[in-house]
């Protein structure tokens, strides 16, 4: 039985990555309007070396032309005032993560301070910036396991207890709805059958 829910679980992690980012609604963009995320990183490095086609793929192919002509303008200021050339740097950077986020469906809500990226999200960006999964998979795996565990050891005294009277009773059908509800989580994730609301995964996003 340990073997099995082990396997499980490790099968989990790889599904766990992607309910990262994706357990919330917009929270794979939310990741994007960062400064320090992966669309302004890479705008700056489009202008300091002009090329616009680098910030293509996070944008709409009816958006390239909007984008183009107002990297062109801010490109060409690189050169003058510095107070000028920030202005128009920061519109350019909000136009386009706020064109991106509508691509994917979600609202922009402003550019957010570097520094606030969530240690998951953060992980997995090193991992792609490094070729090295093994450092994140042992670290989510032993989250969901650490998850699993408490829900199931709750789950399994409160059964011992459950007919002693209806508080009890009921008590326990909260744990075991809890426990059973994180294990179809990470389940239909493996598949890639459902939607999981944070509250269901019972936390298997890392923090």
């Amino acid at each position: 039985m340990k073997k099995t829910m082990n396997r499980f679980v490790m099968r989990g992690a790889v599904a766990a990555m992607a309910a990262a980012f994706l357990l919330l609604p917009g929270a794979a963009s939310a990741h994007c309007d960062l400064f320090d995320g992966p669309v302004i990183k890479e705008a700056q490095k489009a202008l300091q070396t002009n090329q616009v086609k680098l910030l293509y793929k996070w944008i709409t192919p009816a958006d390239e032309a909007e984008i183009t002509a107002l990297f062109d303008k801010t490109y060409a200021l690189r050169g003058g005032d510095a107070e000028i050339y920030a202005i128009v740097e920061k519109h350019f950077l909000e136009t386009l993560v706020r064109l991106h986020r509508a691509s994917e469906g979600v609202p922009y809500t402003g550019l957010k301070a570097a520094g606030s990226v969530k240690p998951i999200v953060k992980m997995s960006d090193e991992a792609l910036d490094t070729g090295n999964i093994d450092g994140l998979l042992a670290k989510l795996t032993g989250h969901i396991a650490k998850v699993v565990r408490e829900k199931y050891a709750k789950a399994e005294v409160l059964a011992r207890q459950k007919d002693l009277s209806p508080a009890k009773g009921r008590e326990y059908v909260r744990a075991y709805v809890d426990y059973v509800h994180t294990i179809e989580g990470i389940h239909s994730w493996i598949d890639g059958t459902a939607h999981v609301s944070a509250a269901a995964s019972g936390g298997v996003c890392c923090d």
